[in-house]
């Protein structure tokens, strides 16, 4: 048929479409490896393997990981690709830095599983793939000396933990025997709290002289004190709350061990303070839970400025962020990478040219934590920031107006740490005459836009242009 017969001519005259171009391998030397509680599978490329084993299985003891080094080291591997699972990369991570590897670490959410079955084998074969493309980034991690002092940190912050639970103990166990001490003092580990408790399990019972015990500064008077202690000496309310006491002191007695291994391995860190000294500043509030020793001063020598001249960071919260994020702010390209890093950044979810959602990601930062509550310290500050603070929860509700007040700080840190800049802080009179500057601005320029004059008087009105 005529019609048939062309459509044969335009098939043969069509030309064919280009194949898209072969992706580029990256990194030709570059294995995957799945990690496991009790083994690990690494791929290696093609023909690298004298016996012809692309993937190969370890075991996880100390000589199994070594094999593994050695095995890569023969199949001429100069980068290794790995999932962050638990904490069963942390050996591996660092006997392959050790070796001389360059190491990346992956989130496993930003891998894509395999499509079909998935098996331990595939997996390090898919990690191999993308690694090899460049299309896996390394997980943050800083130096050496910064992951011992965060190793610290962390369980400092863990004894914490453990210890405030056993205070708890220590209220419920009062609370069965009806002692309304929580009711009379502020802090039950305080100076009136901790004797009082002492006393009774030294076995004191009567209110009146355990009332005397109270500390000069205890805003209740002995009267009502005396009348909070009355209770129910059972017994076996009594052995809770000496089991809870004696664990309290222990986590003391342990967090002041931890204080003192972190105050050495904090005077081996290069002096970057070139001789400055601590500017002079309110001594602020010694808390339950606080370092032992002057984190302030190490914090000087640490990175060359004074983090705590910033509103609601303290030296405790200065501590724990740069433990978690390091000295090099060379690793961020500027102040808004920093923050996006963090978490505290708004989303861009957009989709046809709409934005469907500004959320911030979810993020389990450390760093971010620590600001946010540095943050949410700032609701009753007559600084700058803390007008900042109040007026985005006034306009975004409490929730955004800590992620924006905590974007702030982490931003100010970076200039801090990255410049060498001092800050300042204006107060907050002066953040309320630029912000009200800034909205008659504004103003007027919406009306001269309408056609008005912003005429300026006892009482603001608009006339005709």
């Amino acid at each position: 048929m005529p019609g048939s017969r062309k459509n044969d001519v335009s098939r043969q005259g069509r030309r064919r479409a280009p194949s898209p171009p072969e992706p580029r391998r990256v990194n030709v030397n570059a294995a995957g490896i799945d990690i496991g509680a009790g083994h690990h599978y690494v791929a290696v490329p093609e023909g690298r393997d004298p016996e012809g084993r692309a993937v190969r299985q370890f075991g996880c003891f100390t000589d199994d990981l070594c094999a593994l080094a050695d095995w890569l080291s023969q199949c001429e591997i100069e980068t290794v690709a790995m999932e962050s699972t638990g904490v069963y990369w942390i050996p591996l991570y660092e006997l392959l830095a050790e070796r001389g590897f360059d190491v990346k670490l992956v989130d496993p959410r930003r891998l894509k599983n395999v499509p079909g079955r998935k098996t331990d084998v595939l997996d390090c074969q898919w990690i191999q793939q993308l690694h090899t493309f460049g299309l896996l980034s390394g997980a943050f991690r800083p130096d050496d000396q910064i992951c011992v002092l965060r190793s610290y940190l962390r369980q400092r912050a863990m004894l914490v933990r453990y210890a405030s639970d056993h205070i708890r103990h220590m209220q419920k166990a009062l609370e069965q025997m009806n002692v309304k001490l929580t009711q009379v003092v502020t802090d039950i580990t305080g100076v009136t709290g901790m004797g009082i408790i002492r006393a009774i399990l030294g076995g004191e019972r009567g209110p009146k002289r355990l009332a005397a015990l109270r500390d000069e500064r205890c805003k209740n008077t002995e009267e009502t004190i005396a009348r909070a202690l009355e209770g129910n000496w059972r017994s076996e309310h009594l052995f809770e709350l000496r089991q809870a006491v004696e664990l309290v002191d222990f986590y003391e007695k342990q967090l002041a061990a931890c204080d003192k291994a972190i105050e050495a391995h904090l005077r081996r860190f290069e002096d970057k303070s070139d001789g400055q000294a601590l500017p002079v500043s309110r001594k602020p509030k010694s808390r339950r839970g606080d370092p032992g020793f002057d984190a302030r001063l190490h914090l000087l020598r640490l990175t060359g400025v004074d983090l705590t001249t910033i509103d609601g960071i303290e030296a405790h919260t200065a501590l724990k962020v740069v433990s978690e994020i390091g000295v090099d702010m060379s690793r961020w390209r500027d102040e808004k990478c920093f923050a996006s890093w963090l978490g505290l950044s708004p989303g861009s979810k957009i989709t046809g040219g709409k934005l469907l959602s500004g959320r911030t990601k979810p993020c389990a930062n450390r760093a971010a934590t620590a600001l946010r509550l540095a943050a949410w310290s700032l609701h009753r500050s007559r600084s700058a920031l803390g007008a900042y603070y109040r007026r985005m929860k006034a306009r975004l509700g409490p929730a955004k107006a800590i992620t924006a007040t905590a974007h702030k700080l982490a931003r100010l840190i970076y200039r801090m740490m990255k410049f060498g800049t001092t800050y300042v802080d204006r107060g907050q009179d002066y953040y309320e005459l630029r912000y009200r500057d800034r909205i008659l601005r504004n103003i007027s320029r919406r009306a001269r836009e309408l056609g008005y004059t912003l005429v300026k008087s006892d009482e603001l009105s608009l006339v005709p242009a």
